[in-house]
């Protein structure tokens, strides 16, 4: 598991984030076989890369919404730092329909180059991938990572909980959420036997009604008893529905909310108290990506200092801030402003995620039919 050390209250020199850089004098693209390239010295170097990836021109992205963890701001310093235009596809998607895309895209231009997904979904897909290793690789922790660069986990945060203070009272506990005040009002972002964010909303339940990782059957009794008292909201979090009152609870990665929070008026975000559920999402680049190069251009820019700081401006947490803090190149502004992850964390492990996720294609749709 990830640990995250020093979050709050460090003392750092402040530093311009190194970043990547498309210099004027870049080489020609070469005739290196961008797909199977597994790191950017394939290409020659990583100038070599850039030019490769100009080449190309574009970048497919898929449900990268621009409000989740600032995806927004960094697709955009990207096609301004190297000239290539960003596709975003279908942003408010499932982990599992990144998949499905995939597939029914594969051979054809649109079909996505890279994937941003949540463990279950990762760890039941890795036939669709590229192994890639960035040049910062050794800043990334051995156990957030696959080996041969498979996947690489990018960010996390912590599941949280969303309301419309003007309308519910705070909750305070998962028992709150079964009262009378919360009818027909609590959502979860996505399906969790497809969603990330939806997957850790059963687990937070789950270690929050005194169960385990290991089985998410206590999380998933829960939901039941949310939609037996008519609380339960089948209706994915968008920040249109909460903004229109649709939604007025929503259990949420901590980013999403605070997003929500910067521009929805009364909407409000609480932790519970006791175990914190922290989950990180996943990079991968397609194996059949139209735009090889591009994607892998892509997973350079990503971990880079720079992209990594947005990250934590987006209310995340990345994968190398201990590395930004030994450096000095973290963005204390934003670092302070997010604050420390504390608490009891706890994050599934590969063999859970994969456990779990059988348990909840067993058990969740008559839970919450």
């Amino acid at each position: 598991m990830f640990r995250l050390r020093h979050l709050a209250g460090v003392a750092v020199i402040a530093a311009a984030a190194i970043s990547l850089s498309a210099c004027a004098a870049t080489p020609a693209a070469t005739d290196v076989n961008a797909a199977t390239a597994v790191s950017a010295e394939d290409f020659g170097g990583l100038d070599a890369l850039v030019a490769a990836a100009q080449a190309e021109g574009q970048l497919n992205v898929i449900a990268l919404p621009d409000n989740w963890a600032n995806y927004g701001e960094i697709k955009a310093l990207f096609e301004e730092k190297y000239g290539i235009t960003v596709n975003s596809a279908d942003p408010d998607i499932s982990s599992a329909e990144e998949i499905a895309a995939a597939d029914n895209l594969k051979g054809q231009d649109t079909a996505p180059d890279v994937f941003d997904l949540g463990t279950a979904v990762t760890l039941d897909s890795l036939d669709y991938f590229a192994p890639y290793q960035v040049a910062n690789w050794d800043e990334i922790p051995a156990e957030n990572k696959e080996a041969t660069g498979l996947w690489v986990n990018d960010y996390t945060g912590s599941m949280s909980i969303g309301y419309q203070s003007n309308d519910v009272p705070e909750p305070t506990s998962l028992d709150d959420l079964l009262g009378a005040d919360y009818t027909g009002a609590v959502a979860l972002n996505g399906d969790p036997t497809q969603a990330g964010a939806a997957f850790a909303a059963v687990g937070l339940a789950t270690v929050q009604s005194g169960g385990t990782l290991d089985d998410f059957t206590p999380g998933i009794e829960f939901f039941e008893k949310l939609n037996d008292a008519g609380n339960f909201l089948p209706v994915n979090v968008t920040e249109a529905a909460i903004a229109s009152g649709e939604i007025k609870v929503a259990f949420d990665w901590s980013y999403n909310n605070l997003a929500v929070a910067s521009t929805v008026d009364g909407w409000k975000v609480t932790t519970l108290p006791g175990t914190v559920y922290t989950s990180f999402y996943n990079q991968a680049i397609s194996k059949d990506a139209p735009h090889p190069a591009a994607a892998r251009l892509w997973q350079e820019f990503l971990y880079s200092p720079e992209a990594q700081n947005l990250f934590i401006v987006g209310g995340a947490y990345p994968v190398t801030i201990q590395a930004l803090q030994d450096a000095g190149t973290v963005d204390t502004a934003a670092l302070d402003s997010l604050g420390e992850l504390d608490g009891e964390l706890v994050t599934p492990t590969a063999d859970q995620a994969e456990a779990n996720a059988a348990i909840l294609a067993e058990k969740w749709a008559a839970a919450i039919s």
